[in-house]
């Protein structure tokens, strides 16, 4: 047990490393841990999640206030629709057995990694940026909605949507996007406390080590290539989710 302690510690801490130096992906590690290494059930460890996704996305957004790039107005908007979506999706969660959350959570996993190992597209130079706020809205209440249901902070696709839609530049989107993760976050959590507690202990254990973590990533995320980084990431996530896949299908058999 104890050396499991330290293991899950560890993830932790390095969960939380990849939230801020990537800004959006790394929190999607959070469920496996919980589930695999912890041993919290697939509706709890969602709940978890988002607590400690959430809470570490307050951190990152607080040291990021330091060096600026957060658009208000843009992740009001953003995060307003994602609240919608988040506590409408947390329901959807007790609807389904376990297995079927650890599949539907093992595919969003291979979805998310190919989106990262997909090369950055860089703007044009002059490139004027269209806002589209509608669309940035509908956006913001999906990305809710998955934020809900699966407990993920959801800046993979954020990050993105920000830029597209909100005429965001890249810097600014992954900026902005940790507001809107703590919001979705929150929301999210709300209505899944409904259904049952936390494990506190767990929760604090994951959010103290993880506000370290982010911390230490947005300061590594200055020195390092964020290209290699996604990319080795993206492939570390890829054989997790065939873990789980593998795993959840023998449990079928």
């Amino acid at each position: 047990m104890d050396g499991l302690w330290w293991l899950s510690s560890l993830l932790a801490l390095a969960i939380g490393v990849s939230l801020g130096l990537l800004g959006g992906g790394g929190s999607i590690l959070t469920v496996p841990v919980l589930v695999y290494v912890v041993g919290q059930r697939p509706e709890a460890a969602m709940s978890t999640s988002l607590a400690v996704v959430g809470l570490n996305a307050v951190v990152g957004s607080l040291l990021r206030l330091r060096q600026g790039g957060v658009q208000w107005r843009a992740a009001a908007l953003f995060g307003g629709a994602g609240i919608l979506g988040a506590y409408g999706g947390s329901w959807f969660t007790h609807l389904l057995p376990g297995v079927v959350l650890l599949l539907l959570f093992a595919a969003l996993m291979l979805v998310i990694a190919g989106l990262m190992l997909r090369p950055a597209r860089a703007p044009a130079a002059g490139a004027v940026h269209t806002v589209y706020w509608q669309r940035a809205v509908m956006a913001g209440l999906g990305v809710g909605v998955l934020t809900g249901f699966l407990g993920v902070g959801g800046g993979f696709l954020i990050v993105p949507a920000l830029v597209l839609f909100g005429g965001l530049g890249m810097v600014e989107a992954v900026a902005t996007s940790l507001p809107i993760i703590a919001l979705n976050s929150g929301a999210g959590l709300v209505g899944h406390l409904s259904h049952g507690g936390l494990d506190w202990g767990v929760t604090a254990r994951f959010v103290g080590l993880g506000a370290v973590g982010v911390a230490l990533g947005i300061t590594l995320a200055r020195r390092t290539s964020p290209t290699r980084l996604r990319q080795g990431f993206a492939w570390f996530v890829i054989l997790v989710a065939l873990y789980m896949l593998t795993r959840t299908g023998l449990q079928l058999l």
